[in-house]
């Protein structure tokens, strides 16, 4: 199945890319995911997604858990802090 991934502000200068697909197996979770992301990407970027504070949303609603299912054709948007001042 295939995903769209969206990366946005930082996380998108550190991908390169402002989105890509990506092709995962059926019944692929977020853990699954970052993991294909790891093999695609830069190191610079796959840790840049790893780090604790980058949320991730699946069809425009924030998800907590990496356990999380994914489906064929979701959208998965990986968001960095935001600092206010």
């Amino acid at each position: 199945m295939n995903v769209y991934v969206k990366f946005f502000a930082s996380l998108r200068e550190a991908a390169g890319t402002d989105g890509m697909d990506v092709a995962l197996p059926p019944s692929a979770t977020l853990c699954d995911l970052r993991a294909a992301l790891a093999r695609e990407l830069d190191a610079t970027a796959a840790a840049a997604i790893d780090a604790g504070e980058v949320r991730v949303a699946v069809n425009q609603v924030i998800v907590a858990s990496l356990e999380t299912a994914l489906s064929a054709g979701d959208e998965v948007a990986f968001l960095p802090p935001v600092t206010g001042g």
